[in-house]
């Protein structure tokens, strides 16, 4: 007579429950625990790494970041990198580090402003950071240009300041040097300048006959801010402001302003496109360097790090500047771009006649305040105030 159908479904639920017991309380041998640890590993490996915010400025300039290092890091490292733009300075890394609420990993951050960030502990200490070397084998400390290396900031380009005028305006008679940004009588028309004391007051200082060397031991006393001032005071009348990169394109291709301050690399680009209506004047350019930085606090410290080494190789500085002809910070990365492209960098062999000022981020980073005091207030006597907002 056969088992019944139920009773040997019980015995074989029985059966189990005693080996399952039994396989419970049995030591794991060693070499399952290894395999069980090689695949945590491996599917830790396998995790998508925490997303991360970065901040640049928009326009032209964050295109060329996002071909140039974010979409090929993403690609890279299956992970999302959300990019977000602002218009400079330091208050909001400040606000969020002061109220413990940091929603920003990584930041394109000005050298001036870099410093000033360190210097109030606002950014994470990047000095021990071991950077990737330079496509040439050159160390890496070696590789990147003076001031683009600090304790809380890793370099992101080469940049500079210059102006363009509206070639229908001044057909005949073209302005060729910053002391001629200043003279209205012989240039008569409204001019544009960024909305911030630097570069204007190093202008108006060099325009006023002191020489580049000079400027920022006489810009440090209040006698040389009041010159400067002076001099500026021949702009005010028509004077309008500008905030973001492209707003310089406009005001001088809409004929509002017939001569403008405008970020370098942006105005060459945009005078070459069909319809432009301004050249660029190269003298007095005033260049300065980004640099990446990290707020204080920021929950993906690890990956932001990561992104960072990414961002910062030769190939990827590269990259960026073969989209918008900024100079990169590493060395290296120059042999890596074309000969056409390397004359149009802003610190290039082509305007090395030209007049030009190297920023002192330093001195900025401890004089912006007060500066920024004095054009304030100075801007408020003034009758015309143009529109605002920032991107490069």
């Amino acid at each position: 007579m056969g088992i019944h159908p139920r009773k040997y479904i019980f015995s074989r639920l029985a059966t189990l429950i005693f080996l399952g017991s039994a396989m419970a309380a049995t030591p794991v041998h060693a070499q399952d625990s290894t395999t069980n640890s090689d695949d945590a590993t491996a599917m830790s490996k396998m995790a998508p790494k925490n997303e991360i915010t970065y901040i640049s400025w928009v326009g032209p300039y964050m295109r060329s970041q996002m071909r140039g290092f974010v979409r090929p890091y993403e690609k890279a490292n299956g992970t999302k990198v959300h990019v977000k733009s602002y218009a400079g300075g330091i208050d909001e890394i400040r606000d969020q580090v002061e109220s413990e609420n940091v929603t920003w990993d990584v930041v394109d951050l000005t050298q001036a402003d870099s410093l000033r960030a360190c210097n109030e502990g606002l950014l994470e200490d990047l000095q021990d950071v071991d950077l990737p070397d330079g496509s040439d084998g050159t160390g890496f400390r070696e590789d990147f240009v003076d001031g683009a290396l600090n304790k809380c900031g890793v370099g992101v380009i080469v940049w500079a300041t210059a102006f363009a005028f509206n070639k229908d305006t001044y057909s005949g008679n073209a302005p060729a040097s910053i002391a001629d940004f200043f003279d209205t009588k012989k240039y008569p028309g409204a001019r544009a300048i960024r909305n911030d004391p630097s570069v204007i007051m190093e202008w108006a200082l060099i325009a006023d006959g002191v020489k580049p060397a000079e400027v920022y031991g006489i810009l440090e006393t209040p006698a040389g801010v009041e010159r400067a001032l002076k001099k500026m005071d021949a702009i005010k009348p028509s004077l309008k402001l500008w905030t973001k990169g492209s707003e310089p394109v406009r005001l001088l291709n809409g004929g509002d302003a017939t001569m403008s301050m405008i970020w370098a690399t942006t105005g060459a680009t945009a005078s070459q496109k069909e319809g432009a209506k301004f050249s660029m004047v190269w003298d007095g350019r005033v260049i300065e360097l980004d640099l990446f930085g990290i707020p204080k606090g920021s929950r993906y410290k690890e990956e932001a790090i990561d992104f960072i080494r990414f961002a910062s190789s030769s190939e990827s500085l590269a990259r960026m500047v073969t989209s918008l002809p900024n100079g990169p910070t590493r060395k290296s990365s120059l042999k890596l771009l074309s000969e056409d492209i390397q004359a149009q960098l802003p610190n290039g062999p082509a305007y090395a006649d030209k007049v030009s000022i190297r920023s002192d981020a330093q001195w900025w980073s401890k004089n912006f305040a007060a500066l920024k005091e004095a054009f304030d207030a100075w801007l408020a006597e003034s009758s015309q105030q143009g529109a605002a907002g920032t991107v490069r």
